[in-house]
């Protein structure tokens, strides 16, 4: 079974290590310790919360799509036609085209919030 440090647990669902303490010490999400004392999330533990975190998100949404990654608009780059789009949403850059016209109806720009919504058949999964 493969297992996590706290840190490895913070950064994989986006949150502090504190946070991911915080929801070991309130029973919300599953630890144990190791041979030298220091606290470990089981894999499944944390995909079982992952999940409970997708799902809750999911519902507020009323969206079909199920890949949603929040975060802050670093650049716009307008074309004559079309707008390239980037977002960083924690660790990870998503960069997107859309029609000009959108991009001007959403006032993207440097600096506000903004969800990239994904929906595809087409996924590449890897193991680092």
């Amino acid at each position: 079974m493969h297992t996590y440090r706290i840190g490895d647990a913070a950064a994989l669902l986006g949150v502090s290590a504190d946070t991911v303490r915080r929801l070991v010490d309130g029973g919300k999400l599953t630890a144990v310790r190791d041979g030298q004392g220091h606290r470990i999330i089981p894999g499944p533990a944390l995909a079982a919360y992952a999940r409970q975190l997708h799902r809750a998100a999911r519902e507020s949404t009323g969206s079909s799509a199920r890949n949603r990654f929040s975060g802050i608009v670093t650049d716009v780059t307008l074309g004559d036609v079309s707008a390239q789009v980037e977002i960083q949403a924690g660790p990870f850059r998503v960069v997107a085209m859309v029609s000009r016209e959108s991009a001007e109806d959403l006032r993207l720009e440097p600096g506000v919030p903004a969800v990239a919504v994904i929906k595809s058949t087409n996924v590449v999964v890897e193991r680092p």
